[in-house]
């Protein structure tokens, strides 16, 4: 099976969860998050701003903020397909871009390097014990973990883990997942 097969999959097991089962496992999500070492030691957090379908990445911006941490968003490049992330202060430094998509609006929020990056959140529909995922298809987030040396989470629900994904010379494994049941350290291949 292709990667275009498994996604199709993994959009349906997030579509197919009831909006409580949702909403029970991103509250078990958050907990576990929070109390973890790999939050606590962080300062500066990269994620995406989540769609719908998606683990809500609104409440993990809000308690950054309340813990005075630093958030970063990432701006899509697509003639490229790199990313550049950006401080987000406020949700008003936000724009809608291509499919709904909210990133941040340049002109109103700075520029923040690779390295100055704590910890990253990973978007993505399926892992395995490996930390390889199948993400969104556009392969920004496999170029961006190039040479990215903070902590990487996969943020996920126990429904989306297969015992393998099919892999490519340039996917980039995660460190760490994160599902209703608690953080774990990926596995080497």
């Amino acid at each position: 099976m292709d990667k275009v097969e498994w996604r199709k999959i993994g959009k349906r097991t997030l579509n197919n969860l009831s909006k409580d089962n949702k909403d029970s496992i991103q509250t078990a999500l958050y907990q576990h998050l929070f109390k973890s070492d790999l939050w606590k030691n962080a300062q500066t957090i990269g994620m995406t701003i989540s769609q719908e379908h998606e683990w809500s990445t609104y409440p993990i911006i809000d308690q950054a903020w309340k813990e005075h941490k630093q958030v970063v968003v990432p701006k899509c490049i697509p003639e490229t397909r790199e990313m550049n992330f950006y401080k987000l202060e406020d949700y008003g430094q936000l724009e809608t871009v291509y499919f709904g998509l909210k990133e941040p609006d340049p002109a109103v929020a700075e520029n923040v390097e690779k390295d100055e990056i704590h910890l990253l959140l990973v978007p993505g529909l399926l892992f395995d014990d490996y930390g390889y995922r199948i993400g969104y298809g556009g392969g920004y987030y496999d170029r961006f973990l190039n040479e990215f040396y903070g902590e990487t989470i996969m943020i996920a629900s126990e429904a989306q883990k297969v015992p393998s994904v099919p892999i490519e010379k340039f996917d980039q494994r995660v460190e760490h997942t994160l599902t209703e049941n608690g953080l774990s350290k990926t596995r080497r291949p």
